[in-house]
């Protein structure tokens, strides 16, 4: 009986093994764009304005715990788990040395007068706005690679290198570059006329835009069956990795069919920082708790569990909203107004506008650093304190 008992949870563990966490954890967390996309069409249905549907609403319960949450996650487990700890001694160029050169950069080219720096405050805002478009979007890509190799390895084939190249380029052409064509064909990229439409050229859009259109619908669903078709043929299929991919093309498909952009932004930023979230929540409270300071000793009890973390995270993420928001979105699109009334609309016209407007290009450049320094698998001592990940 008891031999029947162990052979059934080692059953049990072999079938799960291909999850994250659970079918569920994984379905709420990471492949959410599977169900978030029907749901997203649903609220949208016979609304001319979707920015007036319950869509916004929607995107409102799910911003306010995770958008800026998920800004800091990586930080939270550099800085306030005892498993990174060691990494803050080991690689401190990346850990320590890299984010804050890049604060100071932020403030110092935000805050430098015209009398030093003869560019105007708001081109100096453009470009640099133009720089994030262009690393946040890798970001998203570089996710989405992470996510295939996590699901590959928990698959046993991490040392697959035919597969973990067709995962990186499928990550970075369909989730990175074609979400660039289709934002640019919908008008929709960060200060698109200062940049994209010059390189272009008048008229680019009357005479290429149906056949970009076209033709990238038809590419993100011939790589999608590509990689479907060696996912089922290679020697252990993961239904995990199938339904991710799926998940990406449904998100791109959506930023090239999606009547309004914005039921795509919905989509693919939603699932980018709930993704971002759950991972951190695991790595946390999966990793070495034995704290090494007084600070660590005062978060352990946060650490240990998973639902405390992800909870600590959403109290910051809505408490960093009204200041953080300044440099995210126009004050039309600005939700910190929903929460924090007169005070929030007060900071966007308030003479710390430029300092504000560096905090947010700061704590963003740092965060795209930071999530590629703590889920860098490459480093033994990464894989160490991320090990909750990579061990079922």
């Amino acid at each position: 009986m008891a031999k029947d008992q162990l052979r059934g949870n080692h059953e049990a563990k072999r079938h799960t093994i291909f999850w994250i966490k659970s079918p569920a954890w994984d379905f709420v967390w990471v492949l959410n764009s599977l169900w978030l996309a029907p749901l997203i069409l649903l609220l949208a249905w016979g609304h001319d304005d979707v920015r007036a549907s319950p869509v916004d609403g929607l995107f409102f319960a799910f911003a306010v715990p995770l958008w800026f949450g998920h800004r800091v996650s990586s930080a939270w487990l550099a800085y306030a788990t005892p498993a990174y700890r060691p990494l803050l001694a080991r690689q401190r160029l990346r850990f320590v040395v890299a984010p804050l050169a890049i604060a100071v950069a932020c403030f110092a080219l935000l805050l430098a007068p015209e009398s030093a720096l003869t560019m105007p405050l708001t081109e100096r805002v453009v470009w640099l706005a133009v720089l994030d478009y262009l690393l946040v979007s890798h970001h998203f890509a570089a996710q989405h690679f992470g996510l295939l190799s996590l699901y590959r390895a928990r698959a046993g084939r991490k040392s697959d290198a035919a597969t973990r190249r067709l995962d990186r380029w499928f990550a970075l052409v369909v989730g990175g570059g074609f979400v660039v064509l289709a934002e640019a064909l919908a008008g929709s990229v960060a200060f698109q006329d200062r940049w994209i439409d010059p390189l272009l050229g008048e008229g680019w859009t009357d005479v290429f835009a149906r056949t970009l259109h076209d033709g990238g619908i038809a590419f993100v669903v011939i790589l999608t069956a590509l990689m479907l078709y060696a996912e089922l043929r290679s020697r252990r299929a993961s239904p995990p990795r199938m339904a991710y991919v799926l998940g990406v093309s449904s998100m791109v498909l959506f930023a090239f069919l999606a009547r309004d952009p914005f039921l795509f932004v919905v989509l693919w930023s939603v699932q980018h920082w709930s993704a971002a979230m759950g991972l951190a929540s695991l790595t946390a409270s999966g990793g070495d708790q034995a704290p090494a300071t007084h600070w660590l000793r005062l978060l352990a009890p946060v650490n240990r569990r998973g639902w405390a973390v992800l909870l600590v995270l959403a109290v910051v993420s809505a408490l960093l909203l009204p200041v953080l928001e300044v440099e995210a979105v126009t004050e039309e699109y600005a939700y910190a107004d929903r929460l924090f009334g007169d005070a929030a609309r007060w900071l966007r016209s308030s003479p710390f506008v430029p300092a504000l407007l560096a905090l947010g290009f700061a704590t963003g450049f740092i965060h795209y650093l930071l999530d590629r320094a703590v889920f860098r698998f490459s480093s033994p001592d990464v894989r160490q304190a991320a090990r909750a990940l990579l061990q079922p």
